[in-house]
């Protein structure tokens, strides 16, 4: 069984390092997403500066690939802690792909497919949080309280949202792996040129809320990334 776990792990790394935002914008576009907009290789990065058509397929196989790598793991035998960590490893994988110099996205929408399979109710809360606030243009905020309140809803509210109670442990400690993830994703990275005179506290804190360096939204995501 252990062996089935590192080849999962492994696997489920490799799956979720595929880059599909890299390749549908170098396939249709012919140019290097890590060089518009954010430089995020993400399904919003995509929606910003290429084409919102092209965003929904990346973003359905980034969310895909962690649903499979949790399908098949659930498929073979594993438990639902062993099942919640090779999800995790799809999410590393798209934020630290291998196959291109480990530059990857946020992983929101690969975290997605793993809330998904352990509740699908869970999913549709969690996409709601983040996505309400995209109608007034604060979708950073929404997916900073999504991840804020995750583990509590995996915790607090297990059985409303059909989660065993023997798994209620193992998918929530899984769940805060995946926040503590997100946050540091959030927070690392070194300064662009448009935060060059921000102060640190500032900074780390527009980051943290805002998921960008400085308040202005809009100088943010039109930036150009050398």
């Amino acid at each position: 069984m252990w062996i089935k776990f590192i080849l999962m792990l492994a696997g489920a790394y490799l799956l979720g390092s595929i880059p599909a935002a890299y390749l549908a914008v170098k396939w249709f576009k012919g140019v290097d997403i890590r060089k518009l907009g954010t430089g995020v290789t993400g399904s919003s990065n995509v929606a910003r500066t290429t084409s919102k058509w092209l965003a929904v397929p990346v973003a359905l196989f980034d969310m895909g690939k962690s649903m499979l790598a949790f399908w098949i793991a659930g498929f073979i035998g594993l438990s639902v802690g062993q099942q919640m960590a090779v999800g995790f490893m799809a999410i590393i994988g798209h934020d630290y792909p291998v196959f291109i110099g480990f530059r990857g996205g946020k992983g929101m929408i690969t975290s997605l497919g793993v809330i998904t399979m352990a509740s699908p109710l869970m999913g549709v809360i969690i996409l709601a949080i983040a996505y309400v606030p995209g109608l007034i243009r604060q979708m950073a905020v929404g997916v900073f309280v999504a991840l804020l309140s995750l583990p509590l809803w995996s915790w607090f509210g297990y059985r409303w949202l059909n989660i065993d109670a023997e798994a209620r442990l193992p998918v929530t400690i899984g769940l805060v792996f995946v926040t503590v993830l997100a946050f540091v994703k959030r927070l690392i990275g070194p300064r662009v040129a448009l935060s060059r005179n921000v102060p640190t506290g500032e900074l780390l804190f527009n980051r943290w809320l805002f998921d960008r360096d400085i308040r202005d939204r809009k100088a943010w995501i039109d930036r150009r990334t050398a």
